[in-house]
């Protein structure tokens, strides 16, 4: 199975050239790391940022210069800086060609759930509803499972909803999966794990095609 650079790495596959790129907080921030040298990608921060490139190597990094998570990040060419108005402005008006984020728990229709568990304190849900409400294309990355080996694709989310029906593919530490009418479709499997595990690994309803692939990663 994947670790979380495994999955950021999958899904680096999904960007394509001349996208504008939402990464939300965890896995997803790892994703800029892993983008081909040979396309031309813009990722958005919710903050305010247009133009951020991976992270920095140790020593190098500019305690101003954070991603929505408040982590150090690089810029590229061109970057620019805004405030929070222009950058919901761009979310909210759909300029946002590819939005990936985390997520605790998704439901077999396309609910997503990655803000608050009950009885822990949390600030507020931050720009994730916005980014859920505004996006056509969602992608999430996160563990197959939780630390307890219950799955966390579930036929529906016990926890507060983020959005309802918003997620179109999920990459987890075991599968790439497609959010369909039917449930969820699976795509690939990835390296050493069998479809049987997978199957193991999720509540909600799975449909297995005859044939599915291995990721590839490289």
């Amino acid at each position: 199975m994947l670790d979380k650079n495994g999955i950021a790495k999958r899904i680096a596959r999904e960007v394509k050239d001349g996208f504008y790129v939402n990464l939300g907080i965890g896995i997803p921030t790892l994703v800029a790391n892993y983008v081909r040298d040979d396309i031309e990608v813009e990722f958005q921060s919710e903050n305010g940022v247009l133009g951020m490139g991976p992270f920095p190597f140790e020593g190098e990094e500019d305690a101003d210069i954070i991603n929505a998570g408040k982590q150090t990040i690089t810029t590229l060419k061109g970057a620019s800086f805004f405030d929070s108005a222009l950058s919901f402005s761009m979310i909210r008006g759909q300029h946002v060609d590819l939005t990936i984020l985390g997520a605790m728990e998704v439901a077999e229709n396309g609910d997503i759930a990655n803000w608050k568990i009950p009885g822990k304190m949390v600030k507020g849900m931050g720009g994730a509803m916005d980014l859920v409400a505004s996006a056509e294309n969602i992608i999430v990355a996160m563990m197959h499972t939780n630390r307890a080996g219950q799955s966390k694709l579930l036929k529906r989310c016990t926890l507060p909803l983020t959005g309802v029906g918003c997620v179109t593919k999920i990459v987890t530490n075991l599968a790439v999966l497609e959010v369909t009418e039917n449930g969820f479709k699976l795509l690939e499997r990835a390296p050493g794990v069998t479809v049987d595990e997978i199957k193991a690994a999720t509540e909600g309803k799975l449909e297995i095609p005859d044939e599915v692939p291995e990721m590839i990663l490289a």
